[in-house]
């Protein structure tokens, strides 16, 4: 156990770096979880000593230290866990040794900077919205960029049933901008731009948070000590998710 203190089985899976809270809470409603042997209710709290598995498999405290890898995604590499049903995920791409996890996603035409990590817990701090974590992208449109584009981008549109945060969004040349978002609604800039009459042609997010995309496409590199104590930082007034 991590503690001697009881603590939600979601919480737990995600802090030994089993999965994240919300793939466990997943796992826990498909019955695939069990404490001592019984299938628990949702928010059910374990307590030291308890057995729990995961579809059979004992889960104990992972025994190194949680790894955390900035790796720049290349396009038709899709953001999923799933490694049955996704034949080019981003798992079996990376191929890394022990059990790791995207922060969030990428989708399947972008490319870029995604970070991967064993550990649960700060992927539920990073992913909330109201933390305003940055990320920058740089953005490809099928036709040439006018300022009321740049203006409108960057004072809030209707997509999804809200309205976007207001972003900061600059223009780089006639058809390239760069854009600065602090939400993660689905497909997001793209789902923007198609709304002013715009298409992505190439999408590539250059930076989450103080970490700047510096590896070639396909590529990984570990985060330093250094850049994690910067992102502890900036996620210290995340406090603990309730669920």
């Amino acid at each position: 156990m991590v503690n001697k203190e009881s603590v939600r089985i979601n919480k737990y899976l995600s802090e030994v770096g089993y999965c994240s809270r919300r793939e466990a809470d997943k796992l826990i409603e498909a019955g695939l979880v069990t404490i001592n042997g019984k299938v628990p209710e949702m928010g059910t709290k374990i307590a030291y000593g308890d057995t729990v598995r995961v579809k059979g498999q004992l889960i104990s405290e992972p025994r190194e230290k949680h790894v955390y890898l900035a790796f720049n995604k290349p396009v038709g590499i899709v953001c999923t866990t799933d490694t049955r049903r996704e034949k080019n995920n981003i798992i079996d791409y990376i191929n890394y040794p022990k059990r790791i996890f995207p922060i969030g996603r990428l989708d399947k035409p972008s490319e870029g900077l995604i970070f991967l990590t064993s550990d649960g817990d700060i992927v539920n701090k990073i992913l909330r919205a109201r933390n305003n974590h940055e990320k920058e992208y740089i953005v490809r449109v099928n036709k040439p960029i006018s300022d009321d584009f740049i203006h409108k981008m960057g004072n809030g549109l209707p997509i999804l049933g809200t309205i976007t945060h207001k972003c900061l969004v600059e223009g780089i040349s006639q058809f390239e901008f760069r854009i600065i978002l602090t939400q993660g609604l689905n497909r997001q800039i793209r789902r923007m731009s198609e709304y002013l009459g715009y298409r992505v042609k190439k999408l590539k997010r250059v930076r989450i948070m103080n970490i700047q995309l510096d590896v070639p496409i396909g590529k990984w590199r570990y985060l330093s000590q250094k850049e994690m104590n910067e992102i502890n930082r900036l996620v210290s007034d995340s406090g603990k998710t309730h669920q």
